[in-house]
């Protein structure tokens, strides 16, 4: 297969995966435990997959001196680019966001300090040409980092996972991951949805419609627990 893999959840439904992105981990644990690897302060930070460009203006506020966004598919990657043009103009001015997949970026040598993704290409085995233009781009002393689900701890988003994805091999991705020396850490975060409909809703694009509406009907409160692993390696 050529080109990008379609997304399930965000290429087709945007404007919910922007309520699920809302809600997820809303203290931003994630984002802590990044900054304890690599503070994006002063440096050059690209998010990989960025979609529609929810994060670009964090790593702005936090103080990166350039952000790229990079996303494969043309309506989100429109979508990111008219994200931005609605930004003060500092922020503006150091964010870009350019139409690339992970394989081929059109970025120069060690151009880049931090490298994010979340929920994007990085899932296992088949990405090895993107891990490869990582060390093309990465510069030296740089982290990469990828955000994922954790399928090795318990968690109520995780059980959903298994149950409905029963063919999805999770030994074998952390197989995958310690072959190419990336490290890795667990941490629990929460869905925190303002209302039920919001949940039901992020649920319908996450999981097959019979699986979706089993969780539904099991689960009548407006947030869960969810397992996510953060991967990192120093280049």
């Amino acid at each position: 297969m050529t080109g990008p893999i379609p997304s399930p959840n965000i290429w087709n439904d945007p404007e919910i995966y922007e309520i699920e992105n809302t809600a997820l981990d809303r203290p931003r644990r994630i984002e802590a435990a990044l900054a304890a690897h690599r503070p994006v302060d002063g440096a050059r930070v690209l998010d990989l997959g960025c979609g529609s460009g929810f994060h670009l203006q964090r790593w702005a506020e936090l103080g990166a001196a350039r952000v790229v966004g990079a996303e494969p598919h043309p309506p989100l990657t429109a979508l990111a680019r008219a994200r931005v043009e609605t930004l003060p103009a500092a922020a503006r001015a150091r964010i870009s966001v350019v139409a690339a997949g992970a394989e081929a970026l059109p970025l120069p040598d060690g151009s880049i300090d931090v490298m994010h993704a979340r929920w994007a290409y990085f899932f296992g085995s088949g990405c090895e040409p993107g891990l490869a233009e990582l060390e093309r781009v990465m510069a030296p002393g740089g982290l990469a980092c990828v955000v994922d689900n954790d399928l090795t701890v318990r968690s109520t988003f995780g059980d959903w996972f298994v149950a409905a994805y029963p063919a999805y091999d999770p030994a074998a991705t952390e197989r995958f991951w310690r072959r190419q020396g990336w490290a890795r850490e667990s941490l629990l975060v929460t869905w925190e949805f303002e209302r039920r409909a919001d949940l039901e809703a992020v649920v319908r694009i996450e999981f097959p419609p019979v699986a979706a509406e089993r969780i539904l009907a099991a689960h009548p409160t407006p947030t869960a627990d969810y397992a996510v692993v953060l991967r990192t390696r120093r280049f």
